[in-house]
């Protein structure tokens, strides 16, 4: 039986780039040095907001998947980084790695799963499905906006 096509859709807005850059966009041909950096007066770096966007989006991946899921990150605090840069170039490779796994992984659960998008999560408090999805791409899409002001703040945006 195939997946109705609004799954695809809304499978394929996880990460497209038809209203706005996606987040490899948004950080191609971003210096090294300007990861870490906080434009005057902007409270993130881009380290802050990649990072921010990794914790959010796994978090409501795990919150999709997992029957026993428990909430445990308390807000704001334990969604962003304790630092403006990050700790390593590892760190940095590690974060958009697991981004765009995780972002992978909202899209298959998107068009693979066998739930109802639409009904609610068993272990939530009223949230269904889609709209757990709808507020990961959401969300992603929102930071990665910031993630371009900023560089536009550092001057290091030469797209």
């Amino acid at each position: 039986m195939s997946k109705p096509r609004w799954q695809s859709i809304v499978s394929t807005s996880i990460d497209w780039d038809q209203a706005h850059v996606p987040l490899d966009g948004a950080l191609k041909g971003l210096d090294k040095a300007d990861r870490g950096r906080r434009p005057e007066g902007y409270p993130h770096s881009v380290w802050e907001l990649v990072e921010h966007i990794r914790i959010a989006q796994n978090d409501l991946l795990d919150f999709l998947r997992n029957p026993k899921y428990v909430h445990v990150l308390k807000w704001p605090d334990d969604y962003w980084p304790p630092t403006a840069e990050p700790p390593s170039d590892a760190a940095w490779r590690s974060s958009l790695k697991k981004i765009r796994s995780d972002r992978d992984e909202l899209a298959s659960f998107t068009t693979r799963t066998r739930v109802d998008l639409t009904g609610k999560i068993p272990h939530g408090s009223g949230q269904t499905y889609l709209r757990t999805i709808l507020v990961a791409t959401d969300h992603a899409s929102y930071h990665i906006g910031q993630i371009v002001a900023v560089r536009r703040l550092l001057d290091s945006w030469k797209q």
